[in-house]
């Protein structure tokens, strides 16, 4: 019978999502890889005690994480029933909708069919009676903009959902929706956003800004850019590797000649403060004012404690902010 660690909270820091009263840890637990089919139960489950025991109280998933789609939903539905059903008011669980996920017009995109259906199935398998965040996973264009946030407006009074967020949508739509939501007396909580070292958008296109403008909170995904952020790629392509095994999100044609000597010289710069390269990448995403936490991805727990060390040294100097802006420009 799993016992959680008794100092889960002595070590991890939490800041406050916005301008709500919700504080998400630094560090987010991502459900993308590693909770599917294809990994054993088992080391899913070491995984998810090893974050709930360092303080990490928010799981971050969406309808279609696996392989298979839902795979992970189902997977930690398991575990909330066996290990954290005593802790269930401790946890901050999401998911998502918008993506493929079933066959027929009504298995993916924005409308209220879909997010609503897609919804109670993602209740079911996670066997809970609500979760605490709700994203629309992606901006649907042909779907009427009302339908869309007045269905998440819904989620939320239904009792299904108790905050609801945005992922992935372009500026001028998400300020639509900040004010729609905020009018209707469901203020969007958060937006998800691809940002790192090597893609900076939500910074350039103002929609870090813009969140913080609007008293929305900010949480990065993909901040190691699959694996480029690490030492894993110094020296060529591991056998083992994400870029080896499964070329959909990161394939040898990105490592170029360039991406490598970018690489190279931030893991030298972050041997110099003292961390790994994915640490410091880490620590650099925690450094931006908005950001309110960041969704790291573990293969075990040995790799999660790694991780971890990024909230030992969020600070930068100007000269390091000069360095990673020469190497990255």
């Amino acid at each position: 019978m799993y016992s959680a660690n008794p100092n889960r909270y002595n070590d991890m820091t939490y800041r406050r999502c916005g301008q709500s009263g919700v504080l998400l840890p630094a560090l987010s637990l991502g459900f993308w890889h590693n909770f599917g089919n294809v990994t054993p139960e088992a080391q899913s489950r070491a995984i998810v005690r090893a974050a709930f025991d360092a303080g990490i109280t928010h799981f971050d998933l969406a309808n279609n994480y696996g392989p298979e789609p839902g795979a992970a939903e189902s997977r930690l539905g398991k575990f909330l029933h066996d290990d954290f059903a005593p802790y269930r008011d401790e946890l901050f669980i999401s998911t998502k909708a918008a993506y493929d996920m079933w066959e027929g017009p009504y298995g993916s995109w924005a409308s209220r069919k879909h997010l609503m259906a897609s919804l109670d199935q993602s209740l079911k398998r996670l066997q809970l009676d609500y979760v605490d965040l709700f994203y629309c996973h992606r901006y649907d264009p042909n779907t009427p903009l009302e339908e869309t946030l007045q269905t998440l407006v819904d989620i939320v009074r239904s009792g299904k959902a108790l905050y609801v967020g945005l992922s992935r949508w372009p500026l001028e739509a998400s300020q639509k929706g900040y004010e729609y939501l905020r009018n209707h007396d469901v203020p969007g909580l958060i937006y998800q956003g691809r940002f790192n070292l090597f893609d900076q958008s939500p910074k350039n296109e103002g929609i870090l800004d813009a969140a913080t403008e609007n008293g929305v909170g900010f949480i990065s995904f993909s901040p190691l850019a699959q694996g480029l952020l690490t030492n894993r790629y110094l020296d060529g392509i591991p056998s083992d590797s994400r870029m080896a095994h499964d070329p959909r999100f990161l394939h040898a044609d990105m490592l170029t000649p360039q991406v490598l000597d970018r690489i190279r010289r931030l893991n030298h710069l972050a041997a110099q403060r003292g961390e790994s390269l994915s640490a410091m990448a880490l620590s650099w995403i925690l450094h931006h004012p908005g950001i309110t936490s960041v969704l790291i991805g573990a293969s075990s727990p040995e790799q999660l404690h790694q991780n971890l060390a990024a909230m030992k040294s969020v600070h930068f100097s100007e000269e390091e902010c000069m360095i990673i802006n020469d190497i990255l420009k």
